[in-house]
């Protein structure tokens, strides 16, 4: 369907500053506030490493998705990449419900450290306890309760909740400038490695799995193309400038952490920064520290949430997921039993899953399958050709960045069975789900996917409707038997 000329555009208000705290925004948060202790345990001193193997794997993935959003500066998603790279329906809706999947392990990372956090701040002795789990689901109720609300997202509440998160992550670093200046802490960590009874290479791999973590998130920025200027122009700077930032603050606050604290003492909890801040600053007010982490990945869950609930309600509005996804509450204009699906599967992930290291591990496996096939698109795509200059990444490193991604989600980088067994499960709720539309589609004799309204507009912009509308445009609008680059052009 041909896309009337009339029809409302995005309006183009990110500049090069707002776009690059967009970005920097994204990658900032749970990761490194939950999971510094967890990589610690992985490699011991040299924390600071697999940060930055995440950070080099990040960015490979990175120039594929800047070839890919140059080419069409729209706003886009992994989803749409690959209907026009593969034209697999089947194939397209399980990236869509992988990326819908990590955005609710993720959130359920988030639930976890902040319950965590929350009984720092207020004294609980719930470590190791039930309490942290009861906390936790409160927390993932109290955000059903927000999305069913309604939320809108601008782009000028996220440059609020990037000082917050960024300057957490900055006391830490100052704290540790700070100790360093007056003889304390133990800098000679740094690099020392203990790998246990693995390999050394075997030990930096399974820390980098569970690193990676932190540096996704970059990804998001892509859906917000139709609303940067000249995309074209600034996103590959802006991108690669965000991404080196992030990675630069968090291998300083990995390695301030390791000074400061053992790396057995580090890994011991779910709240090493906490530890941090109290060894390298007892007269520092800890509990204020612990709200600034709470807010932090809070801000991560939220977002997530948001995302993957309109997400569902997408594909559900396009046939693809049972139609009862996709209704709306008749006076908050929110998705309601898409809100509760996702909050559901939350909640199942907190109670069976628990740990933070198991979900932050699995949100990674996830988007680590995913980034691989975005970068095998990118270079399938070479052969749609569009009228306009685009970014082009040199061939190499798409092929580095799908051959990295794939290696860091076999099995031999040591990673638990329970994530495979957790993205298994998730996944094959998915296809259930999708095998039940189609068989019931062709029993009232309809298409297998047609085009509904469109979002409500309590919540039409920011990403969680633009990963409705891409995924739902790229699932719409493939052609029935499609097999060919030139059969998936851009769509509209």
């Amino acid at each position: 369907m041909a896309e009337t000329t009339d029809s409302p555009q995005l309006v183009r208000v990110l500049g090069p500053g707002l776009l690059l705290l967009f970005v920097i925004g994204d990658i900032l948060g749970t990761g490194i506030y939950a999971l510094t202790g967890e990589v610690a345990n992985e490699v011991g001193g040299v924390v600071w490493l697999p940060f930055l193997v995440a950070f080099a794997v990040a960015t490979v993935t990175a120039f594929s998705y800047l070839e890919l959003v140059t080419k069409y500066p729209r706003a886009a998603g992994a989803a749409l990449y690959t209907h026009k790279a593969f034209g697999v329906h089947f194939l397209t809706f399980l990236v869509a419900f992988a990326v819908m999947s990590s955005g609710i392990t993720s959130a359920a990372t988030a639930a976890r450290a902040f319950a965590a956090n929350f009984a720092e701040a207020f004294g609980l002795d719930l470590a190791g306890t039930a309490g942290i789990t009861v906390i936790a689901l409160v927390f993932v109720l109290v955000l059903a309760v927000i999305n069913f609300r309604g939320v809108g997202e601008s782009v000028k509440t996220n440059v609020v909740l990037t000082m917050v998160e960024l300057g957490g992550l900055l006391i830490i670093v100052a704290i540790g400038m700070w100790a360093l200046g007056f003889g304390g802490g133990d800098f000679s960590r740094v690099v020392e490695i203990d790998p246990g009874d693995r390999s050394v290479f075997s030990a930096v791999v399974a820390g980098t799995a569970l690193a990676f973590f932190a540096m996704v998130g970059f990804e998001d920025s892509v859906n917000m193309a139709e609303e940067c200027k000249e995309p074209t122009r600034i996103f590959p700077r802006m991108l690669l400038l965000g991404l080196g930032l992030a990675a630069l603050v968090y291998v300083l606050v990995s390695i301030t952490a390791i000074a400061l604290v053992a790396p057995e003492e580090l890994g011991a909890g779910e709240t090493p920064l906490l530890r941090v801040v109290e060894v390298g600053a007892p007269a520092f007010p800890v509990g204020i520290f612990a709200f600034v982490t709470m807010f932090a990945v809070a801000n991560t869950a939220l977002i997530n949430m948001l995302m993957a609930s309109r997400l569902v309600y997408g594909i559900a509005r396009e046939d693809v997921l049972p139609a009862v996804l996709g209704r709306v509450h008749p006076t908050r204009r929110t998705p309601y039993v898409a809100i509760a699906f996702t909050t559901l599967l939350a909640v199942g992930l907190v109670v069976f899953v628990g740990g933070v290291p198991e979900l932050g591990g699995t949100t990674a496996l996830l988007l680590l399958g995913v980034f691989a096939i975005v970068n095998v698109a990118a270079l399938v795509l070479r052969r749609d050709h569009v009228e306009h200059r685009h970014f082009r990444a040199p061939t190499i490193l798409p092929v580095l960045g799908a051959a990295s991604c794939l290696f860091l989600v076999l099995p031999w980088v040591d990673r638990p069975v329970t994530q495979y067994r957790t993205a298994g499960v998730l996944l094959g709720i998915g296809v259930v789900l999708w095998l039940v539309t189609r068989l019931a589609g062709r029993r009232d004799g309809r298409p297998a996917s047609t085009s509904r309204a469109q979002a409500p507009s309590s919540y039409s912009g920011g990403r969680a409707a633009n990963m409705s509308r891409v995924t739902a445009t790229a699932l719409s609008e493939l052609p029935p038997r499609t097999t060919s680059v030139a059969n998936a052009r851009s769509p509209r």
